[in-house]
């Protein structure tokens, strides 16, 4: 697997963003529409604690506010990481079955004063390349969840290029975390704790070290992945994809804050939302491909996390409030009862043709007491490659998620900093200085 690695790497280090326009401008939505995940996710109030209790362990220069405690560079990227997934709203890609891009710009966003616009974007590009392909080669085994396992690499090759470290050193630094990789586990997802939202946090850390020890002098065996698949999942990794293709185009954004699988329910229920009066509403329906079922069955959900991994929970809420948010997710809207008299009346089903040619989609057949039926059927949702996602609808995400945390003018302008300004700029130094107020 080294020399396939090393050749995607010697490729992407003479990649020119300028010449790429659509890889260019894909990784700044990216890097937008993470920033506001992260920007909701500091309101909870584990992460907002947690980033204090940090500060005062481990103070350091870097905030994630202007205002906000000074972090170590190590425990910004746990912070940052956390919180971008804290309300399951940030990106994923398909095929790596994870998100590939969390943990890499949770371990670079501490280093990024030191790096031009372009360089930031350029070494993000390299971690989320190599991270994607690891995560398509290396398939985890029942019972564990992605998040704590591979971002790391990914993470290790983002950080390595940023410190400047040749293609074979950065190859040195993926097998560097190959060698630690943590076994992480799903059982926090069913029981509905927050665990599960610390696991990206560890494996941007682990990236960070792993590269920084690499550039150091410190050396790792080669074929390091594949033996950590050998050892650590029982079986040999997939054949890793070094075509000269861009898996961050493949990437896709979530215009709900809830797991993929989730968003398909609960775009036919906007859709069917404003010709249903709720309170006539007598049973629900939705059918959908069991993949769906198995990875978001969760019912009558207790806590946030256990609803953004539940389909009835998604739908209903779609249906209450008209929307699918961060807001969703904290009290009273939450434990609203017409909210979970809703979700109570939801059966999922299983539609066989979808699952046996791969396909996702949704159908909710809704029956009201009056005796009517109302039907909708969805088979793409935005994000999707037969639906892109547009700036606008990114414009839009980003400043809902920032409302309560920065002035509405203060997030747009931040947001055209970060979309538009050149490649020479220097978009993110007020993070690593308590006096500088303004955010780009």
């Amino acid at each position: 697997m080294d020399a396939q690695l090393l050749s995607v790497l010697q490729r992407l280090q003479a990649v020119d963003l300028d010449a790429h326009p659509a890889l260019h401008t894909h990784a700044r939505w990216l890097v937008l529409d993470t920033l506001g995940c992260i920007t909701a996710g500091l309101r909870a109030g584990p992460v907002a604690e947690l980033a204090q209790r940090a500060a005062a362990a481990d103070p350091g220069n870097f905030r994630l506010t202007p205002d906000g405690p000074g972090l170590s560079v190590g425990h910004a990227a746990l912070v940052l990481a956390m919180a971008a997934c804290w309300d399951e709203a940030c990106e994923g890609h398909a095929g790596a079955h994870g998100r590939p891009g969390v943990a890499a710009l949770a371990a670079l966003w501490p280093i990024a004063s030191r790096l031009t616009y372009g360089q930031f974007l350029k070494s993000w590009v390299v971690g989320y390349e190599i991270g994607a392909r690891m995560g398509a080669s290396l398939r985890i085994n029942p019972g564990m969840h992605v998040d704590g396992n591979w971002p790391a690499l990914g993470a290790a090759a983002a950080v390595a290029h940023a410190l400047g470290l040749t293609p074979d050193q950065i190859v040195q630094a993926v097998n560097m975390a190959a060698c630690q990789l943590p076994m992480s586990l799903y059982w926090p997802v069913r029981s509905g704790d927050t665990a599960r939202n610390t696991y990206l946090g560890h494996a941007a850390q682990l990236g960070q070290s792993a590269a920084l020890a690499v550039a150091s002098g410190i050396t790792a065996p080669a074929g390091s992945v594949a033996e950590y698949a050998s050892v650590g999942l029982g079986k040999p990794p997939v054949a890793f994809d070094h075509a000269p293709d861009f898996q961050l185009l493949k990437a896709y954004f979530k215009p709900y804050a809830a797991v993929r699988h989730v968003h398909y329910g609960a775009l036919a229920a906007h859709a069917l939302r404003d010709v249903i009066d709720l309170d006539t509403v007598d049973s629900v329906v939705l059918q959908i491909y069991e993949e769906a079922t198995i990875y978001c069955g969760n019912r009558a959900p207790q806590t946030p996390l256990q609803a953004q991994f539940s389909l009835s929970f998604g739908l209903a809420a779609m249906l209450r409030w008209g929307r699918l948010d961060p807001w969703i997710y904290r009290e009273p809207q939450f434990q609203d009862p017409a909210l979970r008299a809703l979700e109570a009346k939801v059966q999922v089903q299983v539609d066989a043709p979808w699952t046996q040619q791969g396909l996702r989609g949704a159908r909710l057949l809704i029956a009201c007491q009056d005796g009517s039926r109302h039907e909708h059927e969805v088979t793409a949702v935005p994000g999707d490659a037969q639906m892109p996602f547009t700036e606008e609808a990114l414009m839009d995400k980003f400043l809902s998620y920032c409302e309560g945390s920065l002035p509405a003018a203060q997030a747009a302008d931040w947001a055209a900093q970060l979309l538009h300004a050149p490649l020479e700029a220097h978009p993110f130094p007020f993070w690593n200085s308590p006096q500088e107020k303004t955010p780009c």
